[in-house]
């Protein structure tokens, strides 16, 4: 399968390139980014062709992965459903539940494979315990933190315009949704929500299974307490989310892998666009809930 690469910022540069590169069941075809110079010069240095035209990209290959701000992620990603391209996203799927609904109606309609990349859910180690945990009745409630230091640390997403107005709900709230939801169920209602330090979020989650959960989200953590756990606690007991030994490129090829078996099979994977839709549509009933007080 020949797969182009949308984008040619930090994560595309450091995550999404290398692990296409590497995979050896993809052909890595070319790259396309906003900007022409740093799209060459990423394509330069895989060997692989540098596109001027996103639609001359699409054109020339099976399958995209995409590596951009959401809500440019969301236009491209219906144009490359409706040109029959197979997509790996990456998270929030979109800033808007309209916008995300846009791209997952394309894609039904199209009848292409999608992936949305939430880095736990394609590690080894949390991948397996998602896995072992959703298996088990019981479960009373959880706790998530998911603390970052993007703006008060020394990272390459400092910069990032949306996750500057967007803060750590759409940025790290997927990743925390993305643990919670398979194991404790849909979110029924966001009960409760407030502001903390920062763009520090705390929310309260009311879930399908009776359980309920609570999420504390940061992008503006001090550096030494940045950091991500989970927290189980039910009839089984109490457990929590390992730490993986695997980054982000290994897990980006499983997501490759997982693209092209949909692709091949018609089988979805249960991070496909139905649930990157989902987890849009929770961020979006806790961004409301968060801008009317928080009751």
């Amino acid at each position: 399968m020949r797969i182009g690469l949308l984008g040619t910022g930090p994560w595309a540069r450091t995550a999404y390139a290398p692990a296409l590169a590497g995979h050896t069941g993809l052909e890595f075809a070319g790259v396309w980014g906003r900007r022409p110079h740093a799209a060459t010069t990423l394509a330069e240095q895989y060997g692989v062709a540098a596109y001027a035209d996103a639609e001359a990209l699409l054109a020339d290959v099976d399958a995209v992965a995409v590596a951009l701000p959401p809500s440019v992620q969301a236009e491209l990603a219906v144009r490359a459903a409706r040109a029959g391209r197979h997509l790996l996203l990456d998270k929030p799927l979109a800033l808007s539940v309209a916008e995300g609904r846009a791209v997952a109606q394309a894609v039904e309609r199209a009848g292409v494979a999608s992936v949305v990349f939430f880095t736990a859910r394609f590690q080894k180690e949390p991948e397996a315990w998602i896995e072992e945990q959703a298996a088990v009745s019981g479960w009373f409630t959880a706790r998530a933190q998911w603390l970052g230091a993007v703006f008060t640390g020394d990272s390459p997403f400092a910069d990032s315009p949306w996750r500057r107005k967007k803060g750590a709900l759409w940025d790290v709230g997927p990743h925390a949704l993305s643990v919670l939801l398979p194991v404790l169920g849909d979110v029924r209602q966001v009960v409760a929500a407030a502001h903390g330090p920062g763009d520090t979020v705390h929310l309260v989650l009311d879930h399908a299974t009776g359980a309920s959960s609570t999420l504390t989200l940061s992008l503006t953590a001090p550096p030494a307490a940045a950091g991500a756990d989970v927290e189980l606690r039910g009839e089984a007991g109490v457990t929590v989310l390992p730490g993986s030994s695997q980054g982000a490129v290994p897990a980006l090829s499983r997501a490759a892998d997982v693209l092209h078996e949909a692709a091949r099979t018609g089988r979805p994977h249960p991070c496909d666009i139905a649930f990157g839709l989902r987890v849009t549509e929770i961020l979006a009933m806790a961004e409301e809930r968060l801008a009317g007080g928080g009751e």
